[in-house]
């Protein structure tokens, strides 16, 4: 008998509970409206206001640019000196990562044996195939060391760099 004394209990606990979530519920709901209302209401009361005035510059911007008639000078071009290429440092950037450890059959620079070959062929050949990319027995170039950034005269001074190491 004590065990269905505090089933009564817990429902009409629970029954309490149902009840002021329902309300709570509503109270808030209705609280919602008014202010809807309310916020929409002072809406319209400033857009009539706006309308009653007649004013057309309600839209007008803050501030205006005057361009004026004075002419500027013409533009001189800048003298721009060739920089010299460190073929280094275009290698540690993006050569290195390839040929320092010897990845996908990549001839290590400094081995005068695997660079022996590609020597051979002249510098114009190395250039092609470190440019345009190159699939041969032993591995693969990617175009440009895979850095399309990279512009011709830069991978041409990592190869010479290579080939200088390799000689």
């Amino acid at each position: 008998m004590a065990s269905s004394m505090s089933d009564q209990q817990f429902i009409k606990s629970f029954t309490i509970f149902l009840i002021l979530g329902v309300i709570l519920t509503l109270f808030l709901i209705a609280m919602g409206i008014v202010n809807a209302g309310t916020i929409t209401q002072r809406v319209q009361d400033e857009r009539n206001a706006l309308a009653a005035t007649g004013s057309t510059n309600t839209l007008a911007p803050v501030g205006q640019m005057n361009v004026g008639t004075v002419s500027a000078p013409a533009a001189q071009p800048v003298q721009v000196a060739a920089a010299s290429i460190d073929g280094a440092q275009v290698y540690q950037g993006a050569c290195m990562a390839c040929h320092a450890a010897g990845i996908a059959g990549a001839p290590r620079t400094g081995d005068k044996a695997a660079w022996a070959e590609r020597i051979a062929q002249g510098a114009d050949t190395l250039y092609t195939h470190a440019i345009g990319g190159f699939q041969g027995k032993a591995g693969v170039m990617p175009a440009k060391g895979g850095n399309a950034a990279l512009s011709d005269d830069e991978v041409k001074a990592a190869v010479d760099h290579m080939v200088a190491q390799s000689q």
